[in-house]
Order: structure tokens, then sequence, then C-alpha cells
């Protein structure tokens, strides 16, 4: 855990503290206000931090996306926030310095085509020596859990063994990105491959006293690294040349591991489309299914209804932007 190094390190350590008595994760705050903190480092006059256009020089000199510029200045207001309220300084410097305008976000979609075919590259990578096998396994289960379930990265990584119930064939997630827990159905042949995996470790493996459902070397966990180098490998066996792009004021995503969860709901909801069904009376079990507080989170999913038309309107995007 880096610490902070800047004439407010005391506070904001008590800052973080206060938090976590709160219930709340010191992580996500963390990384934004060491960015303040080494800011404030290089400055050769800390006395103006008390003064607004302090801040809207620090937003201006950021170089990140809208996104996080704004988390990072809503890190720091809050920081200041605090400050007003225990050590009674009279004003809050963020209270009026605007956040920037994010930019729309039009996420990578596999069709799936795409799909299928990312999995039985994934399959076909797994070899059936001993000393790899398992691991392998392990990698493909984890990228299946993804595509299927729409599962965020970390949370099959995390499973435990007795985090899956083969009678019931669900999986139990627990304290995800909203700290909420839910239990969720996975399909038959899913729970099928998931067996199968538990049958061949306990075969192989003596003693197995690893707690976690997926395993990786030395009997740890998978890595979130490794998963990533995978899907990578197998994106780029597809064919599948996508890069991230800026048009204008939208972001046209790149694919990643969590590109998988946005396909596996924009999908589920062209399949509802097709059955005649409304998106709107599936938004909801689709929203509990993926774990989002609230369904209007899911209705973002509704921008895109399949893989083909984000294709279409990157086309258009870029074929606008060469005409103005």
């Amino acid at each position: 855990m880096k610490p902070f190094k800047s004439f407010l390190s005391r506070e904001l350590e008590a800052f973080i503290s206060y938090r976590e008595g709160l219930g709340y994760s010191a992580n996500h705050i963390r990384d934004p206000l060491l960015v303040f903190d080494k800011y404030v480092r290089r400055q050769p006059n800390s006395s103006s931090i008390w003064q607004p256009h302090f801040y809207l020089k620090f937003r201006n000199e950021m170089k990140f996306e809208p996104s996080s510029v704004n988390t990072i200045l809503y890190a720091v207001r809050c920081f200041f926030e605090y400050l007003r309220r225990t050590q009674h300084h009279l004003n809050n410097p963020l209270k009026d310095i605007p956040c920037l305008p994010q930019r729309a976000f039009i996420p990578f979609v596999f069709s799936p085509q795409q799909v299928e075919q990312l999995l039985d590259i994934m399959c076909c990578r797994i070899r059936h020596k001993q000393h790899f096998f398992l691991k392998d396994l392990s990698d493909y289960l984890v990228i299946l859990l993804l595509a299927r379930c729409g599962l965020r990265i970390n949370e099959p990584l995390r499973l435990k063994l007795e985090d899956y119930r083969p009678d019931e064939k669900t999986i139990y997630i627990e304290k995800t990105k909203f700290k909420k827990d839910r239990l969720i159905p996975i399909p038959i042949s899913v729970a099928e491959q998931v067996d199968n995996y538990l049958s061949s470790r306990s075969a192989l493996i003596e003693n197995d006293i690893n707690p976690y459902l997926f395993i990786g070397r030395a009997q740890n966990r998978l890595s979130d690294q490794r998963i990533r180098y995978i899907f990578h490998d197998a994106v780029g066996q597809i064919g599948i040349n996508s890069p991230r792009k800026i048009i204008g004021d939208t972001v046209f995503g790149n694919p990643t591991p969590h590109s998988l969860r946005h396909a596996f709901a924009v999908n589920t909801l062209r399949a509802a489309i097709a059955r005649k069904q409304s998106p709107l009376n599936v938004l909801p079990v689709l929203a509990a299914y993926m774990g989002h507080v609230e369904y209007r989170h899911t209705m973002k999913y509704l921008r895109v209804v399949d893989a083909e038309s984000r294709v279409s309107l990157l086309n258009f995007a870029g074929t606008q932007r060469d005409e103005i």
C-alpha cells in the first residue's frame, strides 16, 4: 500500500480511516487521493491548496480520461468536506469546481458466433499433460463463466469450492463491486463442465487444500493478469482487430474480458426481442443476475442491441468525422 507523502499525509490517512469506520473500502478512494497527494508535493506554494483556482489548474493538468479526472475530483472534494467538518475549515475549495463533461462509451460487443469461436480456441489450448491440464482447464472455465453468465473478471477468480453448489447448479458470488452478494443459476452445460473439472481435480491432486474453485500455479488461485493475457491471445487468433477509438465525444471500446459481460447482456436482450419479449420486462431480471444495484445500469445495454449495430455506429461516426 503506497503511503501519502505530502504535508497532508496525516489528514489523508485519517480521512481513509474515517471512511473505513463507516464501512467503505479504502481501495477505491486511496488511488485517486494518491494522485492528488503527488500533485500537492510538486507545488511550490502549499497554501494555494485552499484556493479554488488551484483545483482548476489541477483538473486541467491531469492527463486522464474525463471520467477518471472526475473520480479524482470527487475523492478530493470528499476529503476537504471531511476537513471542513472535523477541523472547522470555513470552505471546501472544490465546492464550485465543475466536473469535466464525460464522453459516451460504446463497449465492444462480441457476436454470438465470435463468442463460440473464442471458447473453441480456449478449449483447444488445454494441454493434456498432467502438469498443465488443471491449470489450462481452469483458464477455460473462467472465460466460459464470463461468456455464459456475464460475470465480472474478478468474480470467478475469487470463487471458493463451497461457492459452487452442484446439486442446485448455482454459484454464490460474495461481496462484488457494489458489496452485494448474489446466488445465481448457471447453465446446465456449464455446470457439467465444472463437475468434470472437479472430478479430474479430485483424481489428480492428493490432499488438495486449495480453497479456490479454479486453481493456478502452486495451488494458488488464478491471476487476473493471466486471464487477460490468454483472452487477448485468443482474440488475436480469431482475427479481431478493433482498437479503442475516440470519435468526437464518443469512446468505442476495444475487446477486453469485460466485453464478454457486455456481450452476455446485449445478446440476452437481443434473444428476448427475437422472442417478442419486451426488453423492459427482461431488464429487472437481468440486472439482478448480473449484480447491478439498480437496473437503470442494465438499461445502458439497450444502446447497442447487437454487435452488428455497434459496427454500423462506429463506421457511421468515422464517416461523419471525415466529412466535417
